[in-house]
């Protein structure tokens, strides 16, 4: 999954340590995420998120994700 993880560390001057650090995870998760080797958990999205002042939407990319549209 694409995400926006390294423009938004770029942009505060972190590394992925720092990030990685502030929501409780290793240096490696970081790594493997913003190269889509992992998928981030729901929770970990949320913190990553909340720590940036985000959504879960701005800072992961669904794009990729077709969803039927149903009529209720």
């Amino acid at each position: 999954m694409k995400t926006h993880i390294p423009e938004l560390r770029k942009a505060r001057r972190m590394s992925q340590q720092e990030l990685a650090d502030a929501v409780g995870v290793t240096r490696q998760t970081i790594t493997s995420i913003e190269v889509g080797k992992y998928t981030a958990s729901l929770e970990l999205a949320y913190k990553i998120a909340r720590y940036f002042g985000l959504s879960i939407e701005q800072v992961f990319d669904f794009s990729h994700l077709e969803v039927e549209d149903h009529v209720v």
